[in-house]
């Protein structure tokens, strides 16, 4: 006998009842709720499902039938002929259940009516049995009356396939403003938005296990025609669907652009940024390039040929005279200042020009002020290096209030510049942008699994994506937010909780309230959670789900708060807001987040003002979050880069602390070089004699004293200094004054002595003939660099005000001090004491003869001749315009930019952070859309002029940067912004059932939080209508501050709470005077996106601006301005290139006028210094682009020093060849060549290239590249221009003889005729034994000689020798 338990016996009779169960139109399948459906636990709502029971619908009362109306109004056929299968407690709940949604999809009347629309007929419609099935029941107990009753706990609904296609397209778009996301990726479970489907979309709708369908519900979607047999009586729901783009027949407005496609006007697509210049398909630079080196060559032989063929006609006219003229050269030949023989051509007073007398003028003038200016310092050495050191000292005693700017803000963007203004503005209305702590770590060489998931179907999951390795992240985690410390500033221990952003608590935050995004996070940071494991049984198949089912679940829809596995988990993480995937994981490809090749893991903390209290703190907490990811680096399976918002301002100076012993090294070896090479090396003996270690040393004591007083000058003034000046000026016044110190000590070791001269009126002479080439150089420089200073770049600026100074105290000094150094070398030297031993004597004489060093001898006998040669000039011509050419061509293919990680030192951790950044990050910078005072929110013209839902302007703000986004690689946005406005429309909206009242007598017309029941707040805060919900301004103006502080829940997804309570301000009079819409950009990895990025949300921002001034009431000077961390570094970049050419041109005007100005108007000369210097300038960047150097800033500092040292390279070498009265140009330039040329490259070249070569050791990648590099590009091909290409330049187009000097010296010589001369009487003492030659010269040393034996006084000696001339 079979006996039926009792349960059993329930079993059979519910199935007996369910297949007996009819489907007939006016039937109800159930009615009225029965209580909590014992299947779940842990809903996120009350899961009450309705009694199981087939009747007919029912006819209203009218408040039933009025709750109908408002809750399903597709279903109001009139209080007459209104018949409904749910009761007002069902309506209760149904109302309740469709809020949550509403809160997501009423920005999309017809999405919200359409979902609202199928809840409505399962659950009211009076046809309910014939468009489902009930599947299941069970019976709940009502435990107040003890009675029993079937619920309905699963059901099968059937809809057609347009209604259910219709639905789901209405909703596919419509956005979460506060995210940026779609609303849909929340409703359609682990398939987010973009695999979701409408099948999918009812399935998470109907699936319990969410956490908010109360019971299961089987949707089946039927096409047309289909042949699924289905239970007598039923017929698929079609309900008419109104598209996102329609209008109801009652009216109403249609869904946003933003919202709903369809709705979009046809808009053209940006114009694509204009291809490279190109003419007939060739670049169109080198077309440029290939045309202009053409044009100079055919110009240049043309040139060429013309002056071979005038030069052969006028050989031609004087053959038969050239016996006579040979004879002449013979004996007519006198001496010019520097001793070379020059024929003696008969000048006519009438034929010197105005300008060669100006010259002349010009040059005896400075030549003799400059003569007596010298014998005076050299006279008085003692008290001018005393006054010299008083000046420099009073100078130098303002370095007590030097300060350093380090800040890259104030270094690089200057404090008027749109840029710095913006930032200004962000940063006074809202907090700065948070201090970012961040890690992202690898798990290279792991194998991958396919997990075959109960709920998912199969996924592949990364090596990275294991339990272990996540395991171990959140331990790390833990140990960060668990770092404490002694706070001096707080006077007690401080913590993670005292610094973090902390979004929906900022006030007395908890540790779990600190924002933290990492992957743990979707396991609330707990263990017991990344561990949990149940057995699960969907579709008759019972499989364990663990760790990685919830983690699929959650990569698609990160806003859940109860995941669809039987863990029963939330994707939120602990501090209440949600984590998105591509904050917490990086390297995967089309959101297959399983896939990820790295975790990313960032603390967020407060970013403080540098002198606000918590400012220390937070580096303090910094500091011990780098010695924990350090300490952890050294065990674990983790390949990971990491950084702290402190880590570019700390490797910056420790990079600047380690490379000090470098560029103490490399000035050390410019001071051995120039110690030795100004020495004069005749004998052994005489080695500590002719040394010029302490010149030497005196030398770069003067550059040291002219840095130290033009930074104590600025700093007594307050203008500040930085790292870039202390690298960068004391090269370049080296530079500067090692030349000039050159250039005079061996002209005056090259000097002979002239008779009954004295050693002081020596160093004067040969002062006066050398310092009017010092000051051009000089001068030229320093005025180059004070009209630099116009920059608007505070680094170029500074940098140029302390050059400028810098170098004319280095000229000052060296007319004074270095003057009497040298005076007082002299006097040792001409006693024969030996240098820092003075005492010691040698009785070693100098050689009779000058001497000539090294390289002059070399330069005048064998390079001059060589270089001048007719066939070597043509050569040197035709490849430095063919270099010039080809760098022009490069110089439009520069690279303009200076990425950030350049700044870094090599080895540094921050270079693998910026790789990993780079490599893995899948999301760009936030860019904050800024509004400020002027615009009037409250009204209606403005809020649909900003938001972007329903009745919204169609080229609204919010949407103009929706467009923007279809778009991202030209307008580099790839996420919209959320919108303040629209989630308070949103807020406010009956339907969301997010602003109520109470209605309770004590708290009455207050504001009522969502999480209150409705029978307390049953009043909306603004009433319901037929249109668009829109508040008026008291309402607007009212509920905007509680809209901004009411924290987010399940109930309520609207408050502005973390979101928005620091995104708008408002003034007291209620005007908002600032808000922010924050979007994102797309990835960005060099300077030049970032540039690009920074140029074009500032268009799009100028577009809405003037967009928005025609709305009424908008005040005319009303801005939206974007703003970016980045912008104050990558504004500099728009304007780089005509900065750098208006300051570079600025710098090259002084250089032109200042040499036309000291050469007495020599105009020519002038314009061949110009023209050099640009091509060296020009072939600077052209050799940049070849060697991989940006453009930048720093760049630009070094060019404008390039035009400073190319002025050391060229103008001595145009003056010299200005003043030379050799009879051809040639001879001029050899003449040129050879005395200034191996001054120059003493002085210069080989003073600058050692110190230089020393900095190709230093860490940083910046002195590297800018410094080493650069610098070696300037040395060297302003040495090539100099000594190669200037000459031959001159050779050919030089300014011809003055013959105002030719004039002067064919007066001098007659009036030498009538003069005694004392060097014919005295040439019998040529052949008598002498002393040493000690630079007293030997004539004079002969005339002391007979002074002293025949007892006659200086001026008798001379009238007895002009006798006997006589």
């Amino acid at each position: 006998m079979v006996r039926l338990t009792p349960c059993a016996l329930l079993t059979f009779l519910t199935c007996v009842l369910l297949s007996d169960a009819q489907h007939e139109p006016g039937f109800c399948a159930f009615y009225e709720e029965c209580g909590r459906n014992p299947q779940i636990e842990g809903a996120l709502i009350n899961a009450t499902v309705p009694c199981l029971d087939y009747s007919p619908a029912r006819s209203l009362s009218w408040p039933h039938y009025d709750q109908l109306r408002k809750v399903c109004p597709m279903l109001d056929n009139g209080f007459e002929n209104t018949r409904a299968c749910c009761s007002p407690n069902q309506l209760t709940s149904l109302d309740l259940s469709l809020s949550m949604s509403k809160n997501l999809l009423v920005r999309c009347p017809n999405c919200a009516d359409n979902f609202a629309h199928l809840h409505c007929i399962t659950t009211c419609s009076p046809n309910q049995a014939q468009y489902l099935e009930v599947t299941k029941v069970m019976n709940i107990t009502d435990k107040s009356t003890n009675v029993s009753k079937e619920a309905v706990v699963a059901y099968k609904v059937f809809l057609s396939s347009a209604f259910a296609e219709g639905s789901f397209r209405s909703c596919q778009n419509v956005r979460i403003p506060a995210t940026g996301g779609f609303a849909i990726s929340t409703m359609c479970g682990r398939y987010g938005a973009k695999l979701c489907t409408p099948q999918y979309w009812y399935d998470f709708q109907g699936d319990s296990s969410n956490g908010l369908a109360p019971l299961d519900i089987d949707f089946n979607l039927l096409e047309p025609g289909h042949n699924v047999p289905l239970p007598e009586g039923v017929i698929p729901y079609a309900g008419t669907v109104l598209k996102c783009n329609e209008t109801a027949i009652e009216g109403g407005e249609v869904c946003s652009c933003q919202d709903c496609t369809d709705s979009c006007p046809r808009i053209a697509p940006p114009e694509t940024p204009p291809g490279p210049f190109q003419v007939a398909g060739l670049d169109g630079a080198l077309f440029i390039a290939i045309i202009l080196f053409c044009v100079l060559i055919v110009a240049f032989l043309l040139y060429v040929t013309l002056s071979l063929c005038l030069s052969s006609k006028k050989k031609s006219t004087t053959s038969k005279t050239k016996t006579k003229d040979a004879d002449l050269r013979e004996k007519k030949q006198v001496k010019d200042k520097n001793g070379n023989n020059v024929l003696e051509r008969k000048i006519d007073p009438s034929e010197v020009s105005c300008a060669e007398r100006n010259s002349m003028a010009a040059q005896d003038f400075l030549s003799s002020v400059f003569q007596w200016w010298g014998t005076t310092m050299a006279k008085y050495p003692l008290v001018v290096l005393l006054g010299s050191v008083v000046v420099v000292a009073v100078l130098s005693a303002g370095l007590k209030d030097i300060e350093l700017t380090t800040d890259p803000v104030d270094l690089w963007s200057a404090p008027n510049s749109r840029a710095r203004q913006e930032k200004a503005f962000h940063d006074k209305n809202f907090d700065p942008f948070f201090r970012t702590n961040q890690l992202i770590l690898t798990a290279p060489g792991r194998k991958g699994e396919e997990y075959e998931s109960l709920l998912f179907g199969k996924h592949n999951l990364s090596g990275i994506m294991s339990k272990e390795l996540i395991i171990e992240l959140l331990e790390l985690q833990t140990r960060i937010q668990n770092i404490e410390f002694w706070s001096e500033d707080l006077n007690r221990p401080a913590s993670l909780k005292d610094v973090c952003f902390a979004p929906l608590n900022p006030v007395n935050s908890a540790l779990t309230d600190c924002a933290v995004n990492s992957l743990p996070q979707y396991f609330q940071n707990s263990l017991e959670n990344i561990n949990a494991k149940v057995n699960m049984t969907k579709l008759g198949v019972t499989k364990e789900v663990d760790w990685r089912d919830h983690l699929i679940y959650c990569f698609s829809s990160p806003l859940s708060f109860k995941d669809i596995t039987d863990l029963d988990m939330s994707c939120m993480a602990d501090y209440g807001a949600p984590v998105f995937p591509f904050l917490a994981v990086g390297g995967y490809k089309d959101e297959q987040y399983t896939n990820a090749e790295a975790f990313i893991m960032t603390f967020s903390l407060n970013n403080y003002a540098r002198d606000h209290t918590h400012f220390k703190v937070a580096l303090q907490w910094e500091t011990e979050f780098l010695k924990i990811v350090q300490e952890f680096q050294e065990n674990t399976k983790f390949d990971f880069a990491y950084m702290s918002e402190r880590s570019l301002e700390d490797e910056i100076n420790r990079t600047t602390t380690e490379d000090i012993p470098i560029f103490m090294i490399s000035y050390a070896v410019i001071f051995l070089y120039i110690a030795v090479a100004l020495g004069e090396y005749t004998s052994f003996k005489r080695i500590l004699v002719d040394s010029k270690f302490l010149v030497g040393l005196g030398g770069i004591l003067v550059v040291g004293c002219s840095v130290l007083s033009s930074m104590g000058f600025y700093s007594w003034i307050g203008i500040p200094s930085s790292l870039i000046i202390l690298q960068v000026v004391p090269f370049l016044v080296l530079a500067v004054g090692a030349d000039n110190i050159f250039i005079f000590v061996l002209e005056y070791q090259r000097d002979v002595r002239r008779p009954w001269e004295t050693r002081e009126e020596q160093i004067g002479r040969v002062l006066g003939g050398v310092a009017p080439s010092m000051l051009l150089c000089s001068l030229s420089e320093s005025v180059c660099f004070f009209l630099g200073a116009l920059s608007t770049m505070p680094a170029v600026k500074t940098f140029a005000l302390y050059a400028a100074l810098a170098v004319l105290m280095d000229f000052i000094l060296q007319m004074t001090a270095f003057v009497a150094l040298l005076s007082l070398d002299a006097r040792r030297q001409d006693s024969n004491r030996c240098e820092l031993l003075c005492c010691i004597q040698t009785d070693k004489q100098r050689p009779k003869k000058p001497n000539e060093g090294l390289l002059l001898p070399i330069m005048r006998d064998y390079y001059a001749p060589a270089l001048l040669n007719r066939f070597v000039r043509i050569f040197v011509m035709v490849v430095f315009i063919f270099v010039f050419c080809a760098s022009i061509f490069l110089m439009f293919h520069v690279t303009v930019g200076l990425d950030q990680e350049l700044s870094m030192p090599q080895g540094s951790y921050m270079l693998k952070y910026f790789e990993y950044l780079y490599k893995y990050f899948k999301v760009g910078a936030p860019v904050y859309f800024v509004t400020t005072k002027g615009f009037n929110f409250s009204s209606l013209d403005g809020m649909n002029g900003v938001c972007s839902s329903a009745g919204c302007d169609l080229f609204s703000f919010t949407q103009k940067i929706q467009y923007a986004t279809e778009y991202p690689e030209l307008s580099y946005i790839g996420i919209p912004s959320n919108s303040w406005v629209d989630d308070y429309l949103d807020w406010l909206n009956p339907g969301s059932k997010c602003c109520r009242l109470y209605t309770s007598s004590s708290n009455f017309g207050q504001f009522c939080p969502a999480h209150e029941p409705p029978l307390k707040c049953y009043l909306n805060c603004i009433p319901l209508g037929k249109d668009i919900a829109r508040p008026n301004v008291q309402q607007f103006n009212k509920y905007l501050d509680i809209f901004l502080n009411n924290r987010p829940d399940l109930k309520c997804s609207k408050g502005g709470l973390g979101a928005y309570n620091k995104a708008v301000v408002v003034g007291e009079d209620g005007e908002i005077l600032a808000s922010r819409f924050m979007a994102y950009h797309t990835t960005l990895t060099n300077s030049q996106e970032f540039t690009n990025a920074l140029q074009k949300s500032r268009e799009l921002a100028y577009n809405i601006t003037m967009s928005m001034r025609q709305i009424p009431g908008t005040d005319p000077d009303f801005e939206v301005f974007p703003y970016t961390v980045t912008n104050v570094f990558y504004e500099q970049y728009l304007t780089i290139v005509p900065e750098g050419l208006f300051n570079i041109s600025m710098c090259l005007l002084p250089t032109f006028v200042v040499c036309c100005l000291l050469l007495g108007l020599d105009i020519c000369s002038g314009l061949l210094n110009l023209i050099t210097i640009i091509m060296i300038v020009v072939d600077t960047v052209g050799v940049m682009t070849l060697w991989g150097i940006d453009y930048n800033a720093v760049a630009l500092i070094n060019l404008v020093t390039a035009v400073g040292i190319s002025v050391e390279f060229v103008s001595h070498m145009t003056r010299s060849f200005a003043l030379s009265v050799r009879p051809t140009r040639i001879e001029r330039a050899k003449e040129a060549t050879a005395n200034m040329g191996s001054a120059v490259v003493s002085g210069v070249a080989m003073t600058n290239l050692p110190g230089i070569l020393v900095l190709a050791f230093a860490k940083a990648q910046l002195i590297q590249i800018f410094f080493f590099r650069l610098n070696l590009v300037i040395t060297l091909l302003g040495l090539a221009h100099g000594l190669i290409f200037l000459p031959v330049l001159l050779s050919y187009f030089g300014p011809g003889v003055n013959k105002a000097v030719l004039l002067k010296i064919q007066q001098e010589r007659e009036q030498e005729k009538n003069k005694q001369n004392v060097d014919v009487s005295l040439s019998r003492f040529h052949e008598r034994p002498t002393e040493g030659y000690n630079n007293e010269g030997y004539v004079d040393s002969e005339i002391k000689k007979e002074r002293r034996s025949s007892g006659l006084s200086k001026k008798e000696l001379e009238q007895k020798e002009g006798e006997k001339q006589n």
